[in-house]
């Protein structure tokens, strides 16, 4: 039996029948929900069931008594509606206890820090997989387990150094609800480089990165960016019918799009990766990447379009690689093998 905690289902939905879900998000769904006080208690006893395999646990923003959840909480719709979220951060605090079960964690926050309050499932646990995980591991403490940068005092510390080994990197892969919506890969391709999203409140990098993007109209590029949000059909539609779909981090470097894109039938067009990644998108092979620097997203878009039967191969490459490994239930699968493997060792 396997027990999960979280806002949305990963393991639980690819492993249903020996599977436990208790939400700390979504009210009023087919499974056990945290957010009401009166569901620890079943949560509680699951956490003894002597057939119990496996933990799993997405940790919560913040701690349930800190200032921001109770404010979040007390002035949120649902306190007002009777539905007060101030429980729903409780599930992972019970996991302090120690269980005969193993733990793993799958923290998939924008932050490339572990929040301080996030630190005791870390100690707990056997595996914690960090999707924002800086190539140096090192810098997760910044600020948060460490008052500034680890040291290597710090980092030589056997506390810590048990602390490091446990994280695993993990990808947001696909959303849980596009599987299906892709359109055929088939598109013929009538656009060169296609790109909606957030640019204003977002990453520094999109800002110089569209001025970029829309320069290489003038120099013959077909350049696809709608004025308007888009619907995902109509997103994923746009994006099969692009050679390239320009992917620049967000909030944070892994985002849903570079999957997307590969999905579609496109290759995404991502700036340099600032973190360790897992089952990773290869440059030349399933994407094409770009220099941060003034210049760099020009160059690798011209040099790319160069050559479109390789962009083409490029696509097939990494619509295959992308529905092997970055789907929810394969990323599921991984963290499963993983955790598995660790337990045996």
């Amino acid at each position: 039996m396997i027990i999960e905690i979280g806002p949305r289902p990963l393991v639980a939905a690819a492993f249903p029948s020996e599977s436990l879900f208790f939400s700390t998000e979504s009210a009023g769904a087919s499974f056990d929900n945290v957010e009401m006080l009166r569901s620890l208690p079943a949560l509680w006893r699951a956490l003894g069931r002597s057939d119990l395999e496996l933990i799993v646990c997405h940790p919560s923003f913040s701690a349930p008594w800190s200032t921001r959840h109770l404010h979040r909480s007390i002035l949120s719709r649902r306190f007002l509606a009777g539905r007060s979220p101030l429980f729903r951060a409780i599930g992972p605090e019970l996991l302090r206890a120690k269980r005969p079960a193993p733990l793993v964690v799958i923290d998939t926050e924008d932050l490339p820090v572990i929040n301080r309050n996030n630190l005791f499932l870390l100690d707990r646990a056997l595996l914690y997989f960090k999707r924002e995980l800086p190539a140096d591991h090192w810098r997760v403490f910044l600020k948060t387990a460490h008052a500034n940068l680890p040291t290597p005092r710090w980092r030589l510390g056997r506390a810590h150094r048990r602390w490091e080994a446990k994280l695993r990197p993990i990808s947001l892969g696909l959303p849980a609800d596009s599987l299906g919506l892709f359109p055929e890969v088939t598109m013929d391709k009538t656009v060169d480089i296609f790109f909606s999203g957030r640019v204003e409140g977002s990453s520094s990098l999109r800002a110089g990165g569209l001025e970029e993007v829309r320069a290489l109209a003038a120099r013959g590029a077909v350049v696809d960016i709608p004025a308007a949000h888009l619907p995902r059909e109509a997103f994923y539609r746009r994006c099969a019918a692009a050679w390239l779909v320009w992917s620049p981090e967000g909030y944070g470097w892994d985002c849903f799009r570079h999957y997307e894109a590969a999905a579609c039938g496109s290759v995404a067009l991502i700036n340099q990766p600032s973190i360790e990644r897992h089952a990773p998108l290869l440059a030349g092979e399933h994407a094409v990447y770009y220099d941060p620097e003034p210049g760099g997203l020009t160059h690798a878009v011209m040099t790319a379009l160069a050559d479109r039967e390789r962009l083409r191969a490029m696509s097939d490459a990494a619509r295959a690689h992308v529905l092997a490994h970055h789907t929810p239930d394969a990323l599921a699968r991984y963290v499963v093998e993983e955790a598995r493997k660790a337990a045996a060792s």
